[in-house]
């Protein structure tokens, strides 16, 4: 498994932006070897997000990015976001022990 982050800092409308954001999360969890997302928005700053969605794979993940719809999708965000992707694999994980 490979997770992949984005660090988005708006810079354009966040209505706007949230909604190019969900429909490019959609196109995404249909794609095969996704397994799940979480988009978290930073409590200091409301323009800065984090997306965090977990592949089966890096092919997987570029398989689903190198795509025409996935393209036509990000296209969009460049004037209302500037992103810092990143494929990150796992070191360590812990689970809560209650």
């Amino acid at each position: 498994m490979v997770t992949f982050g984005n660090k988005l800092t708006v810079h354009g409308d966040i209505d706007e932006f949230l909604a190019v954001k969900d429909r490019l999360a959609a196109y995404m969890s249909s794609q095969p070897g996704y397994v799940r997302h979480e988009g978290l928005r930073h409590l200091g700053d409301e323009r800065v997000f984090l997306e965090l969605a977990v592949w089966e794979d890096a092919a997987a993940h570029q398989r689903a990015v190198r795509s025409e719809e996935f393209q036509a999708l990000v296209k969009n965000l460049g004037p209302l976001a500037t992103p810092e992707p990143a494929l990150y694999e796992t070191v360590e994980a812990a689970t809560d022990a209650r």
